[in-house]
């Protein structure tokens, strides 16, 4: 049997329970949080509000202004994404000096800190509290998208990499989708609940103190890094099974001789590396599209096109928990087809669906008043986008980061992508009102733009990686290179299709 036979073979395998625990037990104190913490914060808007009236009228004898009242919740709100970014600068090097799994359990602290102070915020009679609770919940989120990745992706075998690796993504999007149930008026969504409801973050983190201790460290981390033979051996037996673990272990081993000598890169030895320029390039063009190819507005408009389609305001926080389970059944989705299908088709077909979507959604909005049926249409189209996200740019993202780049480069890679992201998310924050106050419903058109533009770039640059090692993909990156230079000597241009 040669070697991709027996890849083939171990394919149709499923993955060993140990592997799947493991998986969970990261994720539900990693990106859980980060999907958590997005979503908890909107069902108590009104309440943290009237809050914060409240205590400024004890303090000062006065009532806040309206403007100071919208800056207040707009800093309680948009400081978890400054949180995110300094969390995802400090990521990498975190995980390359405690291990990835030190890193996840580390990361908890955070969590548990940001739910005391949020939980104190309203006895104290403190908003600022909930101001650093916030930054600090972004913090921990930070560090979970970044290390939590890096955990899956080198723990899962080469056949299973892209099906462990969308934990990242089912995690986030469960956690978004429990954020909106418990925000629920039936759960905590009361007034009298809304510090229990902000502290409830403290739950995922003691979960995962409990139960992932008793998973290993990453074999590669413990071979490549730490040169520890008899830790990786020990993991991978608990993490594959006695009967795969040679084989996984003689690819870390190819991995290990391969850099033998070289350091782990810091995220500005990235840019200088010109080996390296096409999977930076790649990494930092999808994660900005990531969030800024329209998903953040379409959550925007749904609110108004659930209103639109006749249903009731009381009840349209229930038709919002459908779009989170929306996202939570296409993560799975894309779970069970990325090693089917391959990243390339999936990420590609998401954002062709989803330009698609931007087009219908930018006509249905358009005439909304022409038929009592377009309103329905519209909100087909806010299902249909969710959908499509999920399918490919939600899930695929996270998982190219960690193939792209060798043992040496990934935690830095990741350090750089998670930045590049929540700059992202940042910008799309701050600059998303005003492109919807000029715009209105054509706003989808820039969205438009942006996922044709991204679909072009992958379909010229991305390779499949789909069944294949670290260093293959690396060495198709390398072959690219040199067809590049093959091509400027020949004939004195750059095509860019030898770029693939």
């Amino acid at each position: 049997m040669n070697a991709d036979e027996g890849r083939a073979e171990s394919r149709k395998e499923l993955p060993n329970k140990s592997l799947l625990l493991a998986v969970c037990a990261a994720g539900i104190g990693g990106t859980f949080q980060y999907g958590y913490n997005i979503s908890v914060i909107n069902a108590p808007t009104a309440y943290v509000q009237d809050f914060i009236n409240q205590t400024w009228s004890e303090r000062y004898q006065t009532q806040i202004s309206d403007d100071g009242l919208t800056l207040l919740w707009s800093t309680i709100v948009s400081i978890f994404t400054l949180g995110g970014l300094i969390g995802a600068m400090i990521g990498g090097t975190l995980s390359v000096r405690v291990g990835r799994k030190g890193t996840l359990l580390t990361n908890n602290i955070f969590a548990l800190l940001a739910a005391l102070l949020m939980g104190l915020s309203y006895p104290t009679g403190l908003f600022e509290l909930l101001i650093i609770g916030r930054f600090i919940s972004g913090l921990n989120a930070g560090i979970a998208i970044c290390v939590q990745p890096l955990y899956l992706g080198e723990i899962a075998p080469t056949s299973l990499r892209g099906a462990m690796g969308m934990g990242t993504s089912i995690f986030i999007t469960g956690g978004i989708f429990t954020g909106q149930v418990i925000g629920l008026r039936e759960l905590l969504g009361k007034e009298e609940y809304w510090p229990i409801l902000l502290s409830t973050t403290c739950i995922p983190a003691f979960l995962q103190l409990l139960i992932l201790p008793w998973f290993p460290e990453s074999p590669r981390y413990l071979l490549i890094d730490k040169g520890d033979e008899e830790g990786c051996k020990k993991a991978l037996k608990q993490l594959h099974g006695i009967a795969d673990c040679d084989s996984e272990q003689e690819d870390i081993e190819k991995e290990r001789n391969s850099l033998s000598g070289l350091q782990a890169k810091k995220p500005w030895e990235l840019f200088a590396d010109r080996s390296l320029r096409w999977q930076v390039l790649t990494i930092m063009v999808l994660n900005a599209a990531q969030q800024l190819n329209g998903i953040n507005a379409i959550y925007f408009y749904a609110g108004y096109v659930f209103k639109q389609s006749g249903i009731p305001s009381d009840k349209i926080p229930y038709a919002t928990v459908g779009t989170g389970a929306c996202e939570c059944i296409t993560a799975l989705t894309c779970g069970m087809l990325i090693d089917r299908l391959g990243r390339k088709v999936l990420i590609m077909g998401g954002y062709t669906l989803m330009a698609i979507c931007c087009v219908l959604f930018t006509l249905t909005l358009t005439f909304q008043e022409a038929s009592p049926v377009v309103p329905y249409l519209s909100m087909v189209c806010v299902f249909a986008f969710i959908l499509s996200f999920g399918l490919g740019p939600g899930g695929v993202t996270n998982i190219l980061t960690t193939e792209l780049f060798t043992q040496n480069s990934r935690p830095a890679a990741y350090m750089l992508a998670g930045s590049v992201n929540w700059s992202s998310f940042f910008f799309i924050g701050l600059v998303f009102p005003f492109i919807v106050l000029g715009l209105k419903q054509y706003c989808f058109l820039v969205f438009l733009v942006i996922c044709c533009l991204v679909i072009i770039y992958i379909f010229l640059v991305v390779p499949e990686t789909k069944n294949k090692t670290f260093l293959e993909i690396q060495n198709e990156f390398q072959s690219s290179k040199k067809r590049q230079i093959g091509c400027l000597d020949g004939a004195g241009t750059i095509l860019l299709s030898t770029s693939i």
